[in-house]
């Protein structure tokens, strides 16, 4: 399965008609959040309509989360929509997708920053289940990106991620982390065996692709590629 990989769209719907051919070349998206403008959350519903408007002839899915810049009620929309994996969990085609949305308290200045624990809070259907269960087959959404890898820094390679995600993706070994948030930090990492993918923020063109297959008894990333238009 080959996934479209976006995120930090903040408004910016007219670069979506520049991907109909990857959409036309995907079998699911996943968005990693900020569907609004910076200080101008209205747009965020505009955004999440040309989204769906993209995919709805598709036969296949689309999940996302909210970013920082997203009103938290504004998860109101997705689900409407069918396309929320935020504290909740999904399982299609042998997957499951589960995710965390908002970033890290930073400026206080966009709408949904909140504390390390809530963050990785938003996965607690699959921290309740124990630490013997098997999350081989998760494929982990995240605006806020986890701690120290490719994906987390801004000027000055400062790390500024999430070390609770971090620590979850330590104990739950997800196949795969789809996260965003950080614009200049668009990368493709490791945690363990979990790959990592912040495709840079859409706004400026840049998108990934995230290529799985079962092999055997067990699912494998196959491919992991960083694009711009």
């Amino acid at each position: 399965m080959k996934f479209l990989v976006i995120s930090d769209l903040h408004g910016n719907t007219d670069i979506l008609d520049k991907l109909d051919k990857q959409f036309d070349q995907a079998d699911g998206v996943l968005f990693a959040g900020d569907f609004a403008k910076f200080g101008e959350e209205a747009t965020g519903l505009p955004a999440l309509e040309a989204l769906c408007k993209k995919t709805e002839d598709k036969d296949y899915f689309t999940f996302a989360v909210l970013g920082n810049c997203d009103k938290p009620e504004f998860i109101r929309e997705l689900e409407k929509k069918d396309i929320c994996v935020q504290k909740c969990l999904e399982h299609t085609k042998g997957l499951c997708f589960a995710g965390s949305g908002g970033g890290s308290k930073f400026t206080g200045t966009t709408p949904f920053e909140r504390e390390d624990e809530d963050l990785v809070s938003d996965f607690d259907i699959i921290r309740n289940q124990g630490e013997d269960a098997d999350w081989a087959n998760l494929i982990a959404i995240m605006h806020n990106p986890p701690k120290d890898t490719k994906c987390d820094m801004i000027e000055g390679g400062i790390h500024v991620g999430s070390p609770a995600l971090r620590t979850f993706i330590e104990k739950t070994k997800p196949l795969a982390v789809v996260t965003g948030h950080i614009h200049e930090s668009a990368g493709i990492d490791k945690i363990g065996n979990t790959t990592v993918i912040n495709p840079g923020p859409l706004l400026e063109g840049k998108y990934a692709w995230l290529q799985v297959e079962k092999e055997g008894d067990s699912w494998q990333v196959k491919n992991a590629s960083l694009e711009s238009l």
